[in-house]
């Protein structure tokens, strides 16, 4: 196993404008790279570019790309990494909230997200993803996962498929604990580093999110974390060989139950 180089973005989305949200970004970005090395991975929250307004029928994207995925394109051929976010996007009568992975080659994968925020009346403008998918860098395999999605363990369950979980989310402070809780048992249980990327800010509706990126290793403890309310890329180099030889030493994964999802 080799490593992987994250940097994870925290920062305030500017609520149905996808131009501020661009220009900001891009400034963001760049002023981290003048002080940093290049990344493998460069991730961004969910609905980055407009905030999470799943209600307005206007915000959604062409199904075969709109304006988010070619700006994510050129993001990612920028800085020769690949580029994730969350983006709203059209299928059928309604739309996905579709997780984006972009190469720097152009090549795109994509997760939608499974589960879907009832409270927040989702089920009634998204269709559900059923496909749990995985997507490799240097050898690397990734679970994405979509803000809610991280309530649900059966979905999130390693199957000795993965080495890193990455949760992308529009969480909200009042349940902030929840989300901090989450990451760490994720990690716990699953064996795998994790990562979670929140956003900052008060969105469209009045609900107040203070961020809370962090990338957790395979104990649950936490290596590097975003302060609190303020807008910062936060990155390290995770070594899977660490992971590797954890999991030989402590083999709980042989022990686990099996299970099949329907």
């Amino acid at each position: 196993m080799s490593t992987l180089t994250i940097a994870a973005v925290q920062h305030d989305i500017q609520w149905l404008d996808q131009t501020a949200n661009f220009s900001q970004l891009e400034q963001q970005v760049e002023n981290y790279f003048k002080e940093n090395d290049a990344v493998d991975l460069l991730l961004l929250s969910e609905t980055f570019s407009t905030g999470f307004c799943v209600n307005n029928k206007e915000v959604q994207e062409p199904e075969d790309g709109g304006s988010t995925l070619i700006w994510l394109k050129k993001i990612a051929q920028q800085y020769n990494c690949v580029v994730a976010g969350s983006v709203l996007v059209s299928q059928s009568d309604k739309k996905v909230n579709r997780f984006y992975w972009v190469f720097a080659d152009g090549t795109v994968e994509h997760y939608d997200k499974r589960h879907l925020f009832r409270l927040g009346n989702e089920q009634n403008y998204v269709e559900q993803g059923c496909e749990r998918k995985i997507i490799t860098i240097n050898g690397i395999k990734i679970l994405p996962l979509v803000c809610y999605d991280l309530r649900f363990p059966v979905w999130s369950r390693n199957r000795q498929d993965y080495d890193l979980m990455i949760n992308v989310a529009n969480w909200p402070a009042a349940r902030r604990h929840i989300w901090d809780t989450l990451l760490k048992a994720r990690a716990m249980e699953n064996q795998a580093y994790v990562v979670g990327v929140n956003r900052i800010g008060n969105d469209g509706n009045g609900i107040a999110h203070s961020g809370g990126t962090v990338i957790i290793d395979f104990c649950g403890e936490l290596i590097t974390a975003a302060p609190d309310n303020q807008e910062q890329i936060i990155s390290t180099t995770l070594d899977f060989g660490k992971l590797k030889k954890f999991k030989n030493d402590f083999p709980a994964f042989l022990d686990a139950d099996n299970f099949e999802l329907t």
